[in-house]
């Protein structure tokens, strides 16, 4: 729901298709997803993800991970042109990291937040420009999933079968209707979808 701001929430998940973000040897078991991750498919679907947004909101684990990672990227010319589009985005846009136990931020243009996920969207959408992105961050995903806070989501479907881990759409989220804004599929028969949610 955009406000006078105009902001979006968006999310993006990779999921296997028994909608999992992870399998069952917990959050470092990403063996059904990670080979998708580098597919033409995959790397467009990336750029699409951050093109429109200036802010994003992450969860603490989440944020440890991709700002250890993604900084180095941004420097690297070998890199895969749209990685370093997203590395630079990352590293240059406004950062909110959620989480109860970090006092300060390590990283620049980074703020951390002790607050529930839907009030500090609340704050974001009250002011500022461009969409506010929860990238692979599940705990926030999940948290605006039940308030019914997210406008777009951005989902990879990876054609594997977890068997376990995590769900993404858990039971006893409020019902909601999406409608599909743009799909493509990859060789591997990955596909990358974006879904708005109708209002």
């Amino acid at each position: 729901m955009t406000d006078s701001t105009g902001r979006r929430v968006t999310a993006n998940m990779s999921l296997t298709l028994d909608g999992r973000y992870h399998g069952p040897g917990g959050p470092g078991d990403l063996g059904a997803i990670v080979r998708y991750a580098t597919t033409e498919v995959a790397r467009r679907h990336l750029t699409r993800i951050w093109e429109t947004a200036t802010t994003a909101l992450l969860g603490r684990r989440n944020a440890e991970g991709f700002l250890g990672f993604w900084p180095s990227v941004a420097g690297d010319e070998n890199a895969d042109p749209r990685d370093r589009g997203y590395a630079k985005w990352l590293v240059d846009a406004e950062k909110v990291v959620l989480s109860t136990t970090l006092t300060e931020a390590p990283w620049e243009r980074t703020r951390v937040v002790n607050a529930p996920a839907a009030e500090v969207v609340a704050g974001l959408k009250a002011s500022g420009a461009g969409d506010i992105l929860v990238n692979n961050s599940a705990s926030v995903i999940k948290a605006l999933l039940s308030a019914d806070l997210l406008d777009r989501l951005y989902l990879m479907i990876c054609p594997e079968i977890a068997g376990g881990g995590q769900r993404l759409f858990d039971d006893g989220l409020p019902a909601s209707k999406w409608t599909l804004a743009h799909q493509e599929t990859g060789e591997l028969g990955e596909l990358a979808l974006v879904y708005d949610r109708a209002r």
